[in-house]
């Protein structure tokens, strides 16, 4: 159902009509990229029209309108908020606070979303109104290969909000220790049946807490040494 922001009565905030609004959603979209400190887009106009024409199908989409016109929307799906844009002639009225409003309502136990590190109005935007940063990387995962930061809204509850993500961590980090210690036991094998001897490498256990750092900066080498040497001989005396 539509609603009128209480900031201005000249915005209305409803969802997203596919096929009659995918036009104005995209010019939205093409103006706030082109005006924003961010990467350039990889992929052409047209490209990222027929992309957004597809998104407004498959995702949950609200618009801010004004005088019949799209200033703004905000995209999204259970977990992720992965669009919200202001026309630049719109912005800093209340616009986008409104859309995240819409989306916080929307989505009462939280959900995350990337920003690009030197979109700093941005970062600055979702800080104040009560997000997170959670995680900054160097970009590699995304298209732009530019450095990016996730940051999260936890919703009514935050501690079980961040607990859940805990969780999802977690469930990861034991199927990559299970896969660990498998290679570990493989390894082994083989340096037994080539005659090189099952002796510890420390040279390579370095390496290893070496380039771990590089994904963990914030541990830093000598923690990720010290969890790399207990994981090693954990997995040696699993694979035994």
């Amino acid at each position: 159902m539509p609603r009128t922001d209480p900031r201005s009565d000249s915005v209305t905030l409803r969802p997203a009509v596919e096929g009659s609004d995918d036009e104005q959603v995209a010019e939205v979209y093409l103006a706030a990229r082109h005006a924003a400190p961010m990467p350039a887009p990889v992929h052409t106009d047209a490209a990222i029209r027929f992309w957004i024409s597809g998104r407004l199908q498959a995702d949950s989409v609200w618009v801010a309108e004004a005088a019949d016109r799209i200033v703004g929307y905000a995209r999204f799906t259970q977990t992720w908020l992965d669009d919200l844009y202001v026309h630049p002639d719109h912005a800093r009225q209340g616009v986008g606070t409104a859309l995240l409003d819409v989306v916080k309502s929307q989505r009462p136990e939280g959900f995350r979303l990337w920003v690009f590190e030197t979109n700093r109005p941005a970062r600055s935007f979702y800080t104040h109104r009560g997000l997170l940063e959670l995680e900054h990387t160097d970009g590699s995962a995304n298209e732009e290969q530019a450095a990016d930061l996730k940051m999260a809204w936890p919703g009514r509850d935050p501690l079980a909000f961040l607990r859940r993500l805990i969780d999802d961590v977690d469930d990861r980090l034991g199927d990559l220790l299970a896969e660990r210690v498998a290679l570990t036991t493989a390894v082994q094998r083989v340096k037994a049946t080539s005659g090189i001897g099952t002796d510890r490498d420390p040279e390579r256990e370095q390496e290893i807490a070496r380039r771990l750092a590089e994904r963990a900066p914030a541990l830093g080498e000598d923690r990720l040494a010290r969890i790399a040497h207990a994981i090693i001989t954990e997995s040696l005396d699993a694979g035994s």
